[in-house]
C-alpha cells in the first residue's frame, strides 16, 4: 500500500485517466476526496460493497432453502431482498 500525505486542493492521479483531489480535512475524523474517473470505472464505498455482497449471500441461501416450485413470485422477490422470515 502506498501511503501519501496531501493538502487540500492537491491531487493524486493514477494512470492516465484517474485523479484523486482532496476537497476538505481536518474536521472530525473524515476527508472528503473527489474521484475523476472514466464511466466505465466502478467506484465504490467498501461498507456498501461487503453490505451487498452479504445481502446476495442471504438471499441465496434464503432461495436453496425456500420450495421455489410452491413459492409465488413476491415471495422469491422477498427472499431475494433477505426480507423473508429468519
Amino acid at each position: 500500500m502506498l501511503v501519501l500525505t496531501r493538502k487540500i486542493g492537491e491531487k493524486i492521479v493514477i494512470g492516465n485517466n484517474i485523479t484523486i483531489t482532496i476537497l476538505d480535512g481536518g474536521r472530525g475524523e473524515g476527508v472528503r476526496i473527489g474521484i475523476d474517473a472514466p464511466r466505465d470505472v466502478s467506484i465504490h464505498r467498501s461498507e456498501v460493497v461487503e453490505a451487498v455482497s452479504a445481502s446476495n449471500q442471504e438471499a441465496l441461501q434464503a432461495a436453496e432453502t425456500a420450495d421455489q416450485d410452491d413459492a409465488t413470485p413476491e415471495q422469491l422477490i422477498i427472499a431475494a431482498l433477505g426480507l423473508g422470515p429468519n
